[in-house]
């Protein structure tokens, strides 16, 4: 069961990893409807639509369509991650004091408790082993 869970987790976190979201599903159908554009208008294969839009010529094609902005996995905000750290400068110092050694007196002293109560025989512990 243990095995179950941990590979569960396991590719829970890799598709996490990716980034991809709700909303980037949605806008699946919007991609394919711009492939098929490419495709009538420059004869584009889908390898060479997805090298325009998210490859190496995505720089030179983002200014060409009004479109690319419905794209989905065109927005990075996931990765965008904003931290406050505040610096404060304060002084520590330390005070190191020499104490000198202070002798405690003893006073323990121990005496054994004598009872006259005798136990019986049934719970003292066995004499002959």
């Amino acid at each position: 069961m243990s095995k179950i869970v941990a590979f569960t987790y396991s590719i829970l976190i890799l598709f996490q990893s990716f980034n991809i979201g709700i909303e980037d599903l949605s806008k699946f159908g919007i991609l394919m409807e711009h492939a098929e554009f490419h495709k009538e208008m420059y004869g584009d294969t889908f390898y060479q639509f997805l090298a325009e839009h998210y490859g190496d010529a995505k720089v030179n094609h983002d200014n060409e369509h009004d479109e690319h902005q419905n794209l989905p996995f065109k927005d990075a905000h996931q990765l965008c991650s904003h931290m406050n750290i505040p610096f404060i400068n304060t002084t520590v110092t330390f005070e190191l004091t020499h104490q000198s050694f202070i002798k405690i007196p003893f006073n323990f002293h121990y005496t054994d408790s004598h009872t006259n109560f005798e136990k019986l025989s049934v719970f003292q512990p066995p004499k002959h082993a």
